[in-house]
């Protein structure tokens, strides 16, 4: 995501206040909670813990590169008019922090996801190409958080927490749906872990970015990439493909990774040298228009992840 520069953001605050009009929060029932969320892990964490309780939306549009994105002066005001913001924190929603330290209208309740669980800097792997970066750089920290299903466990919870505070007639609805759905995050953590058990290869290459460090980290893989997981566009540079081509033929290693949205042709480059399967694994950051017509959930991209992990730990 874009980081604001003060001058925008207050020009899109001032079309809030001169545009005079009432949100438009895609809340036909006064009697739902109305939960906003930037991007689609949350999104989906919400609608199985609040149900027919709540009416959420989320930001990011479905097919939109998550790193690109600029709030409109319309999704302030729904952020400002929400029950409940969920974001993920961490400095590319540095945006977020202006419009939460701003003196006009407040969101009932905000939740960061990296409040959520403990965050790690953002690693950087021998052979990735990364962007220059200045002495005055502050420390980054890896933002994608929900990769681990044991994060995204922790994280519902949490939110199931901020829907009971909100909303205490229906409390006891979203605990009950909060252990329905950690029932079905544990059976998935469960089946990663039996996956990487039987493993005869444990390291994961990314011809990409690579945002699944808490993934990684969760079942003990190891990884090479690309690029970090937070990276903006930029070429690869030969040292870096080359690399990459060498650790896929030293260690046998049977599939390159692509993440959803990618082009894929650092990857076809990399198969094309060494005979290895190209696979997407998908980091949930966001989904298609497609995906997401056709009802994706978490848990049903995570088990897509599940099969293509297993052929590339065979």
């Amino acid at each position: 995501m874009k980081r604001l520069t003060a001058i925008i953001l207050s020009m899109a605050l001032l079309a809030v206040l001169l545009c005079g009009c009432k949100a438009d929060n895609d809340n036909d029932d006064d009697s739902k909670l109305n939960v906003v969320t930037t991007i689609f892990p949350p999104y989906d964490f919400i609608r199985q813990i609040g149900g027919s309780n709540v009416n959420v939306s989320m930001l990011l549009k479905p097919g939109t590169e998550s790193h690109n994105y600029d709030p409109t002066p319309q999704d302030i005001i729904k952020i400002q008019d929400a029950d409940l913001f969920v974001y993920v924190g961490g400095e590319s929603d540095e945006w977020v922090r202006d419009i939460l330290e701003a003196d006009d209208k407040q969101p009932k309740k905000v939740v960061a996801l990296t409040d959520c669980v403990d965050t790690v800097q953002e690693d950087i792997t021998t052979g990735m190409t990364v962007e220059e970066k200045s002495e005055s750089d502050k420390t980054e920290y890896d933002e994608h958080v929900w990769t681990s299903p044991k994060n995204a466990l922790t994280i519902s919870r949490k939110l199931a927490e901020a829907l009971g505070e909100l909303d205490g007639k229906n409390k006891s609805v979203y605990e009950k749906n909060m252990l329905d759905y950690a029932r079905d995050l544990s059976a998935l953590d469960n089946d990663f872990c039996e996956a990487v058990s039987k493993a005869k290869n444990k390291m994961l290459i990314f011809a990409d970015r690579f945002p699944m460090r808490y993934f990684a980290d969760e079942y003990g893989l190891g990884y090479f990439a690309a690029f970090p997981g937070c990276s903006s566009d930029m070429e690869p540079s030969a040292a870096t493909i080359s690399f990459l081509i060498n650790k896929v033929r030293e260690k046998k290693i049977p599939v390159v990774f692509t993440i959803e949205f990618s082009n894929g042709k650092i990857a076809d480059t990399i198969c094309e040298a060494t005979g290895a399967k190209k696979l997407e694994f998908h980091s949930c950051h966001n989904v298609s228009q497609k995906m997401f017509d056709d009802g994706a959930t978490y848990i049903s991209i995570m088990r897509n992840n599940l099969k293509n992990l297993k052929e590339a730990l065979a």
